[in-house]
């Protein structure tokens, strides 16, 4: 992901391939005028558009997800004091509830 707004990179994947705003609307299943807020940023991505953007334009769901959340993480803790502390403090809890989810 190149852009550092999800909603730019996805105008930057949707008019590359040419690809009119209704039609990525329609898979997404939003409204045009919501597509268009979320590509200018005004609008949340959410994270159950991120496998259909990537199936759609044929790059890495991981990779998008990734990027996707990593952001949204760094955009949370960018002004902590403690962001890096809070960071190895949250792998220790996904750690601990992926060991634990099946009990």
């Amino acid at each position: 992901m190149q852009s550092e707004n999800i909603g730019e990179y996805i105008r930057q994947l949707r008019e590359k391939e040419n690809m009119p705003l209704r039609k990525l609307a329609a898979l997404l299943d939003i409204d045009q005028s919501t597509l268009s807020k979320l590509e200018r940023g005004e609008r949340p991505v959410t994270r159950k558009m991120l496998p259909i953007i990537a199936k759609t334009f044929g790059i890495n769901e991981k990779e998008l997800t990734v990027n996707f959340l990593g952001k949204q993480i760094a955009y949370q803790l960018f002004d902590e004091e403690y962001a890096h502390d809070i960071l190895r403090a949250a792998e220790k809890d996904v750690d601990y509830f992926n060991k634990n989810k099946g009990l």
